[in-house]
């Protein structure tokens, strides 16, 4: 049989802060009741969220996830950040909610995921639909074996402090050996991670460092993401 659809159905404190944080997203309100149990649904084109109103439900606490396979990644999470920075003037990167950037995940066959954290304290792990087709991978340098596993612990499983010392002693021991988009790409990280633990000293130091590093054309191109996120970072750690 095909056609199957299944909806999940999420907890949360505030039906209406969750209904409004989704909104934000280009999410439409489909349903909603506050009795005999407070629910909300939530649709954006065939992505479809439930929400149960749960009074004095600590975010927190929450276990609340569901994987969301869509084709473009990239687009989606485009479209995303568009709508946080309209109406909170920047990503939201830090605290609940937050979003995440979509990085490969090597605990998901090196597929670019992203995760929204929601205001109940939900995971909504977005991946791609089809993955990419597949191409032989370099050999890793040491630096980026650390990075891989960094992105792993913080945004996979959202220990930051983890994924801050695992970087923070590969780019101690491997910053002179590695190469120029290893080591833009592992400062861009571990920037992104201090601004998540609230050091914007230590931000401000690390987007310095990138700043210093020299780049060629080409190197910009295929850092074209890490440095938009370095500036987008460098707004955020000023406010």
């Amino acid at each position: 049989m095909a056609g199957e659809v299944t909806t999940p159905i999420l907890p949360c404190n505030s039906i209406d802060e969750i209904a409004e944080f989704y909104r934000m997203l280009g999410f439409e309100q489909t349903y909603y009741q506050v009795r005999p149990n407070p629910c909300v649904a939530m649709r954006r084109e065939d992505i479809n969220l439930q929400f149960c109103g749960i009074p004095g439900f600590d975010p927190a606490n929450s276990y609340g996830t569901c994987i969301v396979a869509v084709p473009d990644t990239g687009a989606l999470f485009a479209s995303f950040a568009e709508g946080m920075r309209a109406v909170h003037g920047k990503l939201l990167v830090t605290g609940t909610p937050r979003i995440t950037r979509p990085r490969k995940r090597k605990n998901a066959d090196n597929l670019s995921g992203f995760v929204v954290i929601d205001p109940g304290g939900n995971w909504i792990r977005f991946f791609p639909l089809t993955p990419a087709p597949t191409e032989e991978e370099p050999d890793h340098s040491r630096l980026r074996k650390s990075f891989d596993n960094a992105v792993v612990l913080a945004d996979s499983k959202g220990d930051n402090a983890q994924g801050a010392k695992i970087l923070d002693g590969a780019l101690a021991r491997e910053s002179h050996s590695a190469t120029t988009i290893d080591l833009v790409e592992a400062l861009t990280f571990r920037a992104e991670l201090a601004v998540r633990m609230n050091d914007p000293e230590l931000a401000h130091q690390l987007l310095a460092r990138i700043r210093a590093v020299p780049l060629t054309e080409a190197d910009r191109a295929t850092l074209a993401d890490a440095l938009a996120n370095a500036d987008e970072l460098q707004r955020i750690s000023t406010d």
